[in-house]
């Protein structure tokens, strides 16, 4: 079951991001958010249970970061509901994406949608992120609404190729986290993310090893 305005609002949103996606893919970023409300009532996924905003919030804030994401293997810590790893893995089909998750519950779910969804190009990892062992470092880890920045690398710094770099979603400019964190690491860019119909500030920050450019 999903909200009636949701195909119209997608969109919509879709135009104003500039961004051109197949009627298809359109319809499995539904489905994916109609699992999402479903699963949500009893999982307790996202905070967000407004279906108006679900769009905007859960879709559209996901995609903002789709500029950034350059390489062919992409982490998710904290992949939670799946936001963003599962819409970004829908449009783009063709690089891989493995979300890790540490809740039992939230790992069910992604396993679900990648069932149901038939997403090939998903892989899910239930436990912490200080005891996965992937076969090879990651170029990107992606996180949204994780965890401090502090946390972020120190926890998941062994993930990271030494020129690789985070991609980490954040609402207003976080200073504090920035000022927190750990000498050999830095804020090489960050960029203010619009995202139609959606209120508040976000950001995406963009950290990685102080030595990558030296």
């Amino acid at each position: 079951m999903s909200y009636p305005q949701w195909p119209g609002q997608l969109r919509d949103g879709l135009a104003a991001m500039n961004l051109s996606l197949s009627d298809s893919q359109q319809q499995q970023l539904l489905a994916f958010l109609a699992l999402l409300n479903k699963w949500n009532k009893a999982y307790n996924l996202t905070a967000v249970r407004d279906e108006r905003v679900m769009v905007s919030r859960q879709l559209l804030d996901s995609l903002s970061i789709l500029p950034w994401v350059t390489t062919n293997h992409l982490l998710d810590v904290g992949a939670g509901g799946g936001l963003p790893g599962i819409p970004l893995a829908i449009v783009f089909p063709e690089k891989r994406f493995t979300l890790l998750d540490s809740n039992g519950k939230k790992t069910r779910f992604l396993n679900q949608c990648v069932l149901e969804l038939g997403l090939d190009n998903v892989e899910v990892i239930h436990g912490r992120a200080e005891d996965c062992q992937p076969d090879q470092p990651f170029t990107q880890i992606s996180s949204r609404a994780f965890t401090a920045l502090e946390n972020l690398v120190t926890w998941c710094g062994g993930l990271l190729a030494n020129d690789g770099e985070f991609l980490a979603m954040k609402g207003q400019y976080p200073d504090d986290e920035v000022a927190a964190l750990p000498a050999d690491w830095q804020v090489e860019s960050s960029h203010s993310l619009t995202v139609p119909g959606a209120d508040g500030e976000r950001h995406l920050l963009i950290v990685a090893r102080a030595e990558r450019h030296r």
